[in-house]
């Protein structure tokens, strides 16, 4: 089987160590993937290390130019990524389409961002000239999760590069294909040999040597809250800043005069979209007493319309990313209280019995500290409890050491921004909700949902530092 190499200075590496690439829709292996190694991050950190000065003194001109004819190969190659990105996950090949074209969006919008990224003038003391400069930090670490590997690419290598930065990038153990083919493709778009380094394999291995790797000047991480610590801890030895998104337990919180139908159908999406693995996923429907059973009976209609199958297939859900996954969802739902409206259950037959599948659930009358209602499940499981005034919804919905998206439904626009002020979370929906927002959104979370803003003008900031010149006049 071929084998998925690491892409160091715009050459691919290959290697005798390697580990099995599997379809969780049917469990057999695609290929072969690198088990990266130190010496392969080594490799990468210094070649990025080579080719970062001389990228940073270009013009932003120039860096925007090339972002964006990588962007015009991402969509011409969207077919292919999204391909690659549906067999490493499972998930329905549209959405792995959208994946590919939102990624393209990044590189577009950081393009265009770039050209308009300047320092300020602080005229203070009319004896000095005083100004600042918005710096590249030099070599830029990630580790980036399985659930949305083309976007995450997107998400954390579009700002870095175009700020001046170069980038070693491991991706997700499971999901390791997209990411080397960006790679190359950015290589025939522009960017120098160097700039965007890949190195696949295990997270505890090549992960791990690059969160503590000395020449590295910034690390992103996105993924789980007890891998985040471990990463945040190795980069801290070094005094390299961190960029955290680690997950959350958002919450829709419903109130009587919300359009029911409009819930039902973006809290469908909102838990259903990749097969409920998404951070910002909105995992926790708090609902009005008077209005439960009529908004989840639309939800159980909605969830038990809902088709499952391989993502080749474009269904509305496909696998979890593996039978480990999918043990664990298994085991959460077992140990949960409250009552299951729907699904709760590994779905069989012969066309699904042989993949990581899991149907939509939800399950209502789940207790505050539950820890269905307090822990990311990872799985399409929505749980359910009712609140009675605005007051015990606050509650609820800061109820957890999560924080990183909420929902309020809501015909009262004064009701809408009182609570969005109330709420603790890094993004708040009105009468909708998107799983991240979008590009120009800034994105992240308070509390275990982490640290730090990606997306948006911010995330700018985020692969930059600021120098102040002061000048005596």
């Amino acid at each position: 089987m071929t084998q998925t190499p690491a892409f160091i200075a715009g050459e691919r590496v290959t290697g005798a160590d390697s580990y099995e690439n599997v379809d969780p829709a049917d469990g057999h292996v695609i290929g072969e993937v690198l088990r990266g190694t130190a010496e392969h991050i080594d490799a990468a950190v210094a070649a990025a290390r080579r080719a970062q000065p001389e990228w940073a003194a270009t013009k932003p001109e120039h860096r925007a130019d090339v972002a964006q004819a990588f962007a015009a190969l991402v969509l011409e190659n969207v077919e292919e990524l999204a391909r690659l990105d549906s067999e490493d996950t499972g998930k329905p090949i549209s959405q792995a389409r959208t994946d590919g074209q939102v990624t393209a969006r990044y590189f577009t919008f950081y393009g265009r961002a770039i050209d308009s990224y300047y320092g300020l003038q602080l005229p203070v003391d009319p004896a000095f000239h005083v100004y600042t400069r918005r710096e590249p930090l030099g070599v830029c670490g990630s580790v980036i999760a399985w659930n949305y590997p083309l976007q995450l690419f997107g998400r954390a290598v579009a700002p870095t590069v175009v700020t001046g930065n170069a980038v070693v990038l491991k991706p997700a153990d499971e999901t390791p294909r997209s990411a080397v083919r960006l790679a190359e493709l950015a290589v025939e778009a522009g960017f120098p040999p160097g700039i965007i380094n890949v190195v696949p394999g295990i997270g505890a291995e090549a992960g791990a040597a690059l969160a503590a790797h000395p020449g590295i000047d910034h690390m992103g991480f996105v993924g789980s809250n007890a891998v985040g610590k471990l990463i945040a801890g190795s980069a801290a030895d070094n005094v390299v800043p961190t960029t955290l998104e680690l997950g959350g337990k958002s919450p829709h919180v419903v109130f009587p005069d919300a359009d029911l139908d409009r819930v039902a159908l973006f809290a469908t999406k909102g838990i259903l979209q990749n097969a409920g693995q998404t951070c910002s996923a909105g995992s926790r429907l708090l609902v009005h007493s008077s209005v439960e059973d009529e908004l989840l009976e639309r939800l159980r209609a909605s969830f038990e319309s809902t088709t499952l199958g391989p993502g080749s297939s474009d269904p509305d859900l496909g696998p979890l990313i593996s039978r480990k996954q999918q043990d664990r969802v298994t085991g959460m739902v077992e140990r949960a209280s409250g009552r299951v409206v729907t699904g709760g259950t590994r779905p069989t037959g012969s066309s699904l019995g042989d993949g990581a599948y899991f149907s939509p659930t939800l399950i209502a009358g789940v207790e505050q500290d539950a820890e269905i209602f307090q822990e990311e499940v990872f799985g399409p499981v929505l749980v359910s409890r009712t609140f009675e005034d605005e007051d015990e919804a606050v509650a609820l919905a800061n109820g957890t050491d999560y924080a990183l998206m909420a929902a309020v439904w809501s015909r009262d626009s004064s009701r809408v921004h009182r609570l969005a002020a109330r709420i603790r979370a890094g993004q708040v929906y009105a009468n909708a909700y998107g799983a991240g927002g979008g590009v120009e959104y800034p994105f992240g979370g308070f509390g275990k949902s982490g640290y730090g803003r990606e997306k948006g003008y911010e995330s700018l900031d985020a692969y930059t530092a600021t120098k102040t010149v002061l000048v005596s006049l």
